[in-house]
């Protein structure tokens, strides 16, 4: 933002929130074992995705190789990528 001389530039809380929190990307990865209905029950289970979003995440991850199904903080994603690894899926966090 260009500020002209004499503006002052005021920011809201909420704005000064979502600067200061680093957002991250849950990542799940293909294999060859899980079938898509566990991938997308999961999603639906852990992640609250709609069937067409989970579904949709399934063939991204199968023609990709992976795909991001939630972003956020570290700490909210976190017990989500440990539930999809409970369940035998291959999950990260990345920047």
């Amino acid at each position: 933002m260009i500020l002209n001389v004499g503006q002052i530039e005021t920011l809201e809380l909420e704005d000064v929130m979502t600067t200061t929190v680093e957002e991250k990307k849950l990542i799940i990865i293909n294999d060859d074992f899980n079938t898509f209905e566990h991938v997308i029950e999961t999603l639906i289970d852990l992640c609250e995705h709609t069937p067409e979003q989970a579904e949709q995440c399934a063939w991204i991850t199968h023609y990709k190789g992976k795909c991001t199904v939630k972003e956020g903080s570290f700490e909210k994603l976190a017990p989500l990528r440990n539930g999809i690894c409970e369940r035998g899926i291959d999950a990260k966090i990345i920047d």
